[in-house]
């Protein structure tokens, strides 16, 4: 299966990406990791990034596309992904579309992850990050052993500032305006789903799989 997943910020997709990773070889392809990848290799394409990053702009979707058309190209990629959190815009989108038409590849199925606002607000802010190896908790779902350390390495965990409530909400609106148009663009193609992302993983996952295995 070619996917990709929709959603806003905590609503579960790259969890659901991570599963379905490990339990069908569906391999996920989160932008924020190619990109840090193509800069941490310094290729050219990491070096475009680079620099638009350090002038404070940001990456340009012609090098972005490039960027995922690269991951795309390589050999676990041509049976299935999941796109994770790309595209955003519809400019990205149609770009997407032009590369997998040169690719002779298509999207089979792209899944909104539908949350409502109050319970991501209850998922980021609980979010705790390491401060040293970025390892990852949460107050209520998986707190650390002893309060504000991280258990493998312990060193003092944060919160980060988009976690807080007032920039969850922000970036909610920033969702609103330029990602749900996506939604538009893919379901004028007949390749949009639903997907109900509340509760608990594994129920999730389960919903997941009969809406990517509907025909």
């Amino acid at each position: 299966m070619k996917l990709i997943f929709v959603g806003p910020p905590g609503g579960g997709k790259g969890t659901q990406a991570r599963l379905l990773q490990a339990r069908r070889a569906i391999p996920q392809i989160a932008t924020g990791d190619i990109l840090r990848e193509a800069i941490a290799q310094d290729t050219a394409l990491g070096r475009d990034a680079r620099r638009s990053m350090e002038a404070g702009e940001l990456v340009p979707d012609a090098v972005m596309i490039a960027i995922v058309e690269e991951r795309l190209r390589r050999s676990d990629g041509h049976e299935g992904f999941v796109l994770d959190g790309f595209p955003r815009t519809v400019p990205q989108a149609e770009a997407l579309e032009e590369t997998l038409n040169r690719m002779q590849r298509r999207i089979d199925r792209v899944v909104d992850f539908q949350i409502r606002e109050e319970i991501l607000i209850r998922r980021l802010s609980g979010r705790r990050v390491c401060q040293v190896g970025g390892h990852i908790y949460h107050l209520a779902y998986q707190p650390p052993r002893e309060a504000g350390l991280c258990d493998i390495d312990h060193s003092p965990l944060y919160q980060r500032d988009d976690d807080r409530p007032e920039a969850i909400r922000r970036r909610m609106e920033v969702y609103q305006v330029e990602t749900l148009p996506v939604l538009d663009f893919y379901q004028a193609r007949s390749v949009y789903a639903a997907l109900d992302a509340e509760g608990e993983v594994e129920e999730v996952y389960d919903r997941l799989l009969a809406v990517v295995n509907r025909r």
